[in-house]
């Protein structure tokens, strides 16, 4: 058996049915329990989202969305979308949208968290996790570290690997593009260009990324609705084709795991990341007067990236009729679909698109595991000399990631947020009472016509323990 046979052999046992099961189920749960909070609330989170610190060093809860945004949206809402229906069939794409809506709560539940227990630097600052809950409010540092090495692995390798075989797919629609030598030079330019950025160097080129990439990601959407009006007789066919392949039950039981159920709800977690226990790093850094404003703004969060972005790919390519296949699977079948509107340009902005989601997902990535790595070293920024051969070591599983199969790259990914997400919903499931009573709180006093504001001990909780909330 080869190395790629094991990994996928792990990989399908952990998402079917372990991970389907809880992720399903602990959505179902959280939505019930706060009563449909990510419908219900979904205008009040919107409105949340404009509303400004108590102070203008501090950050917002639109800053806060706007790093978890950017984190989740990247070459998985490109190449995962196409990945998921090349292989599972359109239907993947309504487990997808149903697994958005379900997970939504549980992002609810982990910002929420995030944002009662976070804790409070030398400045002022806030910042926190799924550890600082798990260690503070479940007296469990042991887990609260087991998944930090998680995340990092996550953060610092699986998702950077696969980020990086994906940008390179993308080249092979080209003609000199070469299986032998292309992945080699793609996987090198990039390794050294991220390694330069995160070593110090490069901080015009993060930057300017950092303005062009919401350019682009509008770009793309623009685009997408262009070639669905353009194609505007095939979408009754193609919602009929999703549905109706969503529930071709014989064919979901029967090849389980490559369905479309399985792939759906794997590339929809992979893409949103609700429930892994990634966003609510960024939630904790927010400065807002009750936890419950970054819980409902995080939702939204979610809602950007799949019922938009992601929704965005499947529709173009399923409405612009060009055939789907193992052997068009990932970026190519995207290229195909924009191709068929704007000609030679088509895969050109593709590629060019992957290129920029691609570099801010591979340097947010490695910033996100800072967090994690504090946390492990007894709360404190490891030294410099540690940070330099942990980046060499991510920049050589950039360089990697280019040349390894598809099918051992998202292998690889799926098995490492898994492993977060095993540990995170769970917690979430044991302390979501609490964010439930924080919610209950917050829209009593909206009722009251009141700028709700939270104090830990109106919820039951001990101020003492918290470093906020006093």
């Amino acid at each position: 058996m080869s190395i790629t046979d094991i990994f996928n052999t792990i990989d399908d046992s952990l998402y079917f049915p372990v991970l389907v099961i809880i992720l399903a189920g602990a959505g179902l749960f959280f939505t019930f329990r706060t009563r449909f909070v990510q419908i219900r609330l979904f205008g009040t989170a919107c409105k949340l989202i404009v509303e400004k610190p108590a102070s203008a060093q501090k950050v917002s809860s639109f800053q806060a969305l706007m790093v978890s945004t950017a984190s989740r949206v990247g070459t998985g809402n490109i190449v995962g979308v196409s990945t998921a229906i090349c292989i599972g069939g359109p239907g993947a794409c309504f487990w997808m949208w149903l697994m958005c809506i379900i997970g939504a709560s549980s992002a609810f539940i982990e910002s929420t968290l995030a944002q009662i227990f976070k804790q409070k630097d030398k400045e002022g600052h806030s910042f926190g996790g799924p550890a600082y809950y798990i260690e503070k409010a479940m007296k469990m540092p042991v887990i609260a570290a087991i998944f930090c090495i998680f995340l990092i692995a996550t953060y610092g390798f699986g998702f950077n690997m696969l980020c990086s075989y994906n940008l390179q797919s993308s080249f092979a629609i080209y003609d000199f593009y070469d299986p032998q030598w292309t992945p080699v030079i793609i996987g090198a330019i990039l390794a050294v260009l991220v390694g330069f950025c995160v070593m110090g160097g490069g901080k015009r080129i993060v930057k300017l990324t950092e303005k062009i990439v919401p350019a682009m990601g509008v770009a793309y959407v623009l685009i997408s609705l262009i070639i669905v009006f353009a194609n505007v007789p095939r979408i009754p066919e193609t919602f009929g084709m999703i549905f109706e392949n969503a529930f071709d039950f014989p064919s979901i039981f029967g090849g389980i795991t490559g369905s479309c159920m399985i792939l759906g709800i794997k590339r929809g977690l992979f893409s949103n990341e609700a429930g892994v226990g990634s966003a609510p790093n960024a939630s904790a850094s927010a400065d807002v007067t009750h936890p419950v404003k970054q819980g409902l703004v995080q939702t939204i969060s979610v809602y950007l990236d799949t019922m938009l972005l992601c929704s965005a790919t499947a529709l173009m390519c399923l409405t612009s009729g060009v055939a789907f296949g193992e052997d068009v699977s990932g970026a190519p079948y995207v290229q195909n679909a924009v191709s068929t509107i704007f000609g030679g340009f088509g895969p050109i902005f593709i590629t060019i698109a992957m290129v920029l989601f691609a570099f801010t997902t591979l340097i947010g990535n490695l910033y996100y595991v800072d967090n994690a790595l504090a946390y492990l070293n007894h709360k404190k920024h490891p030294t410099r000399k540690f940070m330099i051969v942990f980046y060499i070591a991510c920049v050589a599983a950039i360089f990697v990631g280019a040349l390894v199969q598809a099918d051992l790259a998202w292998a690889i990914a799926d098995i490492t947020m898994g492993g977060m997400t095993l540990i995170n919903i769970p917690c979430c499931a044991i302390l979501s009472g609490i964010a439930v009573k924080a919610l209950r709180d917050f829209e009593r006093q909206r009722k009251q016509k009141l700028n709700p504001t939270f104090k830990a001990k109106d919820i039951g909780l001990d101020p003492s323990q918290l470093s906020f909330w006093k």
